[in-house]
């Protein structure tokens, strides 16, 4: 059974119209309604399968959740080069935010040190969801132990208009904000990011449990 025919079976129409309005960057009728727990559970069924091996070589995909799908087996696969490979084959094909923001390989977390340049590399892309998904792995991967100063200029360098390019780059600096105060405040103090991507950060650190009410009063004076 090919991939498209399991995420056929678990269909839903309301889920669809509900999906449809989360994603309205893409064609309505790529979107079958299909549960995240679902897909996942088929992700893991047809891992390292004739099927899924196949459904992998495949690029592009019709629907939405056969992406979604393919990212899920991405994310499960242990050799570092050969994720990486994959990951590269199909990050030009991300159209939506979902695909890009709901896999992260688990092999990531253990070759630091290799995935840091084709972070650096994906967040200068110009496609959209390529410089989305660096940016996300880089907040993801390096906002804690493995933490520099200098990772923060590659994300406020990041300019472009597409609104969800700048969403990650307010979301990434609002996450900073939580987790490397101290760096991070300065981009806000003096306004190194553009308007709208300074206003949001701050909006959504304020919003953060993460943050405490003394950066929360300091982060209001700088809107």
């Amino acid at each position: 059974m090919t991939v498209y025919e399991r995420l056929k079976e678990y269909k839903d129409y309301d889920y669809k119209e509900f999906q449809s309005k989360l994603v309205p960057n893409i064609d309505k009728d790529t979107i079958l309604g299909v549960k995240t727990p679902r897909m996942r559970a088929i992700a893991k069924e047809m891992f390292n399968t004739k099927e899924g091996n196949a459904f992998l070589k495949k690029l592009p995909h019709k629907y939405y959740e056969e992406n979604l799908v393919h990212f899920f087996m991405i994310a499960m696969i242990k050799d570092f080069n050969e994720c990486i490979k994959e990951v590269e084959r199909f990050l030009p094909y991300i159209d939506c935010w979902p695909v890009c923001d709901q896999s992260s390989p688990k092999v990531f977390k253990k070759n630091h040190d290799e995935i840091l340049p084709y972070i650096k590399k994906w967040i200068d892309s110009d496609h959209v969801y390529t410089s989305r998904f660096g940016m996300r792995m880089l907040m993801n991967e390096f906002l804690d132990n493995d933490f520099k100063s200098e990772y923060l200029k590659w994300v406020a360098s990041k300019k472009g208009d597409d609104y969800y390019l700048k969403m990650m780059v307010a979301w990434y600096f609002a996450t900073a904000l939580a987790k490397q105060y101290d760096a991070s405040i300065v981009y806000f103090e003096k306004r190194k990011l553009d308007d709208w991507c300074h206003k949001k950060a701050i909006q959504k650190a304020i919003e953060s449990f993460r943050v405490t009410d003394e950066h929360k009063d300091y982060l209001r004076s700088l809107r």
